[in-house]
């Protein structure tokens, strides 16, 4: 960390971005704008109502909230930057800035994709065992699962952070993305990137894949559940519950194994761009369903 802070001023990184000052990208630039102070008052608003309301005082209503607090984070260490490089023509970050950009970004987005991934588990335990939600799903066991998601997510973030600015860079410091991200930097480094690209593919690995299994082994038993439900009614229910938390789930891994997945031949810096900012766009108002376990399924 000494050594980060001991580099000139001048060492840094130029983003290239993804807005000229065109019309139509003036355009774009403003919808993404709009979207940034929906997502930072809607999420806002949501954390506030959730721990006002002693109503929404459930597991469920917790785990949005962390949610929410992670996409608050996540578009507030991206946009803000974004927009200054682009209002004041610059499209400079230091060196210390891209280190601590990258570091939360990795960081919350593990911790986001760890909670969806912890969540199906929740809705699990709501769906099949009803009468024994309160037990199973007490405050210290949310708590844990939170914790959890959290350390692991801040892990990796330190991982690819030290790994990533321990990397001797040369030549052109433009880096094709809006903002500091892994892969587009590893471009300008001048040393043998191959160690890293494969801890950089570890993690992405255990960070997608083993939440993504969680998924799947609770939804595979959700699904059993529901189809041993007498009623089709309460069968309906049991799926509307579930709906929020698959769309979520579905954009999320969707665009994440689209990015870091792909073998590196198949990668396009202009693609990746711009599904950065699709799934920037669809991702940061999570919506609630109604608590299954006010009404338990038949």
């Amino acid at each position: 960390m000494e050594m980060w802070l001991n580099r000139s001023s001048t060492d840094g990184f130029i983003l290239l971005g993804i807005f000229s000052h065109s019309l139509t990208d003036l355009v774009l630039f403003s919808a993404v704008t709009g979207v940034f102070t929906v997502a930072l008052c809607g999420n806002g608003l949501l954390i506030f109502l959730i721990f006002t309301d002693p109503r929404l005082h459930t597991p469920m209503y917790f785990f949005l909230s962390q949610l929410s607090l992670m996409d608050l984070m996540l578009v507030c260490d991206i946009v803000p930057k974004m927009a200054v490089n682009f209002l004041s023509g610059t499209k400079f970050i230091s060196f210390v800035g891209c280190g601590i950009q990258i570091g939360f970004f990795v960081s919350l987005v593990g911790s986001e994709g760890l909670l969806l991934g912890l969540m199906a588990y929740d809705r699990y335990v709501a769906i099949s065992h009803p009468l024994h939600y309160p037990s199973l799903m007490n405050q210290r066991v949310c708590l844990q699962i939170a914790g959890s998601s959290w350390a692991f997510g801040i892990l990796d973030g330190l991982i690819q952070m030290v790994a990533a600015m321990s990397l001797h860079y040369c030549g052109s410091r433009n880096v094709d993305h809006f903002f500091c991200e892994v892969p587009a930097l590893l471009k300008r480094a001048c040393e043998d990137t191959s160690l890293f690209d494969s801890l950089l593919f570890s993690c992405c690995v255990f960070m997608l894949l083993l939440p993504f299994s969680i998924i799947v082994a609770s939804y595979s038993r959700i699904l059993r559940a529901v189809l041993h439900m007498r009623s089709a009614q309460a069968s309906r229910k049991a799926l509307a519950t579930c709906s929020s938390h698959l769309t979520a789930v579905s954009l999320f891994y969707g665009a994440a194994m689209f990015i870091y997945l792909r073998p590196r031949r198949y990668r396009a810096p202009s693609h990746d761009k711009a599904h950065f900012l699709q799934g920037m766009e669809v991702t940061q108002f999570p919506l609630a369903e109604k608590d299954p376990i006010a009404e338990p399924p038949e």
